[in-house]
């Protein structure tokens, strides 16, 4: 099989699979690539409502293909981060299903979406001591924002990996799940999500990601949605609420 992401749509999800299985599911520069082209239209789409990352097979990601580091420049860093950077900024709610290896530039995607969930015997590493690479400082500042500064430069400068359940502790993972559990309860979970008003979370996630001059904006949008009207009338009518924001 050839290095590739993958997606796919089912009942408003859209799930993007990193596949390249001979290299534990790291990512090339092409790969890294593709991935904001990918996202672009997925973000535009009304039949999608909520997207989950993860690899194909028995792990996530082992981070990018150390081969290619030896060619000059620093373009494949800079891949990286607008790879990245599209995954933090896509405007619907973002899971990660992990397993196996989260390591390097996997843990860099996993970082840069809403929500972590992991299976038992997962391992968790940030890595760039280990080669030497300055870790980009949006990258940095992500880690650091998610699980504190001190566990951030636990991990920077160790490069050591940790276990789920440690992950979980420093708030790099929200949920572990036992073995064979993961792929039910994230498909659970982001039922949950697409039943729920995607302007709240739209605006929530904005906020959350420390934006401060938005608030003009969604008061705005909430006006005009119909989203709370929706909302309250249906919890009075006790039925479930049929949003229509982004729809």
């Amino acid at each position: 099989m050839e290095p590739q992401l993958t997606v796919s749509v089912v009942d408003e999800v859209a799930t993007v699979v990193i596949a390249n299985p001979a290299k534990r599911n790291a990512m090339t520069a092409g790969m890294w690539r593709s991935l904001p082209e990918l996202l672009a239209p997925l973000a535009a789409d009304p039949a999608v409502r909520a997207l989950v990352l993860t690899g194909a097979g028995e792990t996530f990601c082992a981070g990018a293909d150390i081969s290619t580091l030896r060619e000059p420049g620093d373009e494949q860093q800079s891949l990286a981060v607008r790879a990245e950077e599209a995954l933090a900024a896509f405007p619907k709610p973002t899971l990660a299903a992990v397993r196996g290896y989260c390591v390097g530039g996997g843990s860099q995607l996993a970082a840069a979406c809403d929500l972590r969930f992991a299976e038992e015997g997962t391992r968790f590493g940030v890595t760039p001591a280990k080669l030497g690479i300055v870790y980009p400082s949006s990258s940095t500042r992500r880690l650091a924002a998610l699980v504190g500064p001190a566990a951030a430069k636990y991990l920077l400068f160790s490069g050591e990996l940790i276990d789920a359940e440690r992950a979980l502790r420093t708030g790099l993972v929200d949920e572990v799940l036992p073995a064979g559990d993961l792929d039910k309860r994230v498909a659970e979970f982001t039922r949950v999500l697409v039943s729920r008003s995607l302007l709240t979370q739209a605006a929530a996630k904005e906020f959350a990601n420390g934006r401060t001059d938005r608030d003009a904006h969604w008061t705005q949008q909430a006006h005009g949605s119909g989203d709370t009207a929706e909302g309250v009338a249906a919890f009075l009518e006790r039925r479930p609420p049929r949003f229509t924001y982004g729809r």
